[in-house]
């Protein structure tokens, strides 16, 4: 199935599979298998030479993974995809696809916690540091690259501050030094937002959020646009490790391979190694969640606006941060950026004090006090003490998180017992 013939509903529903072959079973079957038999020595000597192409070892490849990889890529507007345990795994692996020690990654001021927290601390014990720049007009970002800098990385939709980039900018810049641009796009949703359209390179996300929609199942992906070969030969001596034979690998050089190469490295050398790999179980259940995702983004988005209205009018919320109220400073970059201005199911406010924010997070009754995001059902949290808290109070200032703010994943339900249980809780 041809990508340019498909809207993206019916990619997340039929990309990746063919029903006629095998038994021709409707659902997508579940490989659960940890390695499969060759036909003879020479089939599988060919397998690991990459002269023929199918399954070697689940920790690589699995036939129910490798649907979910090609109906997501196609999904992004990609060239492939390479599905790992989580979300975390999928932004380690994109980072240490390009960097190694003495390298530099810059990363936006609004991130998630957990993404901070890897790149500034985990990933400079393996010698690659993280400099910091301004997401909402990238202004101080050409400034920051140097010859050592082997990534960008920002969120289309950042969690908890409900940021949203200068997406063009950014690009415009890493296009001109020659520097690779990687987006997580977890909080808008490929539903929403295909970054690689507006010229970014590799996508991630943790699929435990949205695509899941349900919180049953733990899994990343990373996606790269097409033409990334001529993009790491245009740029050599920033990343010669995809331009010189890997010694690791028979001498491969990832360049001469007419396959996507940002993937195809991370699954032979970084899967391989590190084995961050998504089990074939979770791959069937985020396969079965995909086909939804579309009507659900719509549905959070459509419920997560009332309710930011609802709290805008409330005497006793000082401010609310949802890009889809038009009195909101990324309101353009919503309508400009996101399929019908459609900002998803996350919405920030702000209270009188701390305590008057756990209060209301106590009070709560149909909102349950979860870490999580994108799950049918609403949770409430406070980001500052929970999936911020690694960070310093100046590191909490610097990101925008601010210990008076409570931050809502709006679910399905109706939006009227939603708004009638934070009325009650604010009051």
């Amino acid at each position: 199935l041809e990508r340019k013939r498909m809207q993206n509903e019916t990619i997340a529903i039929h990309a990746g599979y063919n029903k006629k072959e095998g038994f021709g079973t409707m659902s997508v079957p579940i490989s659960q298998t940890t390695a499969y038999a060759f036909r003879d020595s020479e089939h599988a000597a060919n397998l690991f030479a990459l002269k023929e192409l199918g399954p070697i070892y689940t920790r690589l490849t699995n036939p129910t993974t490798d649907v979910l990889e090609q109906r997501f890529a196609a999904l992004e507007g990609g060239a492939a995809a390479i599905c790992t345990s989580s979300g975390q795994a999928a932004s380690f692996f994109a980072i240490a696809n390009v960097a190694e020690a003495g390298d530099n990654v810059i990363i936006s001021d609004k991130l998630y916690g957990g993404s901070v927290t890897l790149l500034t601390y985990t990933m400079k014990r393996f010698g690659i540091n993280a400099k910091v720049f301004k997401s909402d007009d990238a202004s101080d970002l050409e400034s920051l690259i140097d010859d050592k800098t082997k990534a960008i990385y920002f969120e289309s939709l950042s969690n908890p501050q409900i940021a949203i980039p200068d997406v063009e900018k950014v690009v415009e810049i890493a296009k001109k030094h020659g520097v690779l641009t990687i987006c997580d796009n977890t909080v808008a949703s490929a539903a929403l937002f295909n970054p690689i359209k507006w010229g970014v390179d590799v996508v991630v996300h943790s699929t435990s959020k949205y695509t899941n929609g349900q919180g049953t199942a733990l899994g990343g992906i990373i996606v790269e646009r097409d033409g990334l070969a001529e993009f790491f030969k245009a740029n050599e001596n920033r990343y010669s490790h995809f331009t010189t034979p890997d010694v690791s690998y028979h001498g491969l050089v990832y360049t001469d391979v007419p396959l996507p190469n940002f993937c195809l490295r991370v699954r032979l050398s970084l899967l391989r190694d590190i084995g961050a790999t998504q089990s074939p179980h979770n791959s069937w259940l985020l396969i079965q969640t995909l086909e939804t995702l579309s009507l659900r983004v719509d549905k959070h988005s459509e419920n997560a606006l009332e309710v930011a209205k609802f709290l805008e009018s409330h005497p006793k919320v000082k401010a609310v941060n949802y890009p889809g109220l038009e009195s909101n400073k990324y309101y353009a970059k919503a309508q400009k950026y996101f399929k019908g201005g459609k900002s998803s199911g996350l919405i920030s406010f702000d209270v009188e004090s701390f305590e008057e924010a756990k209060r209301i997070i106590d009070s709560a009754k149909l909102f349950s006090v979860v870490v999580n995001i994108g799950d049918s059902k609403s949770l409430i949290v406070h980001p500052a003490s929970t999936t911020h808290s690694q960070m310093s109070p100046e590191e909490l200032a610097k990101a925008g998180v601010n210990p008076v703010t409570v931050r809502l994943s709006i679910g399905l339900e109706n939006t009227v017992d939603l708004i009638e249980d934070l009325n009650q809780a604010l009051n």
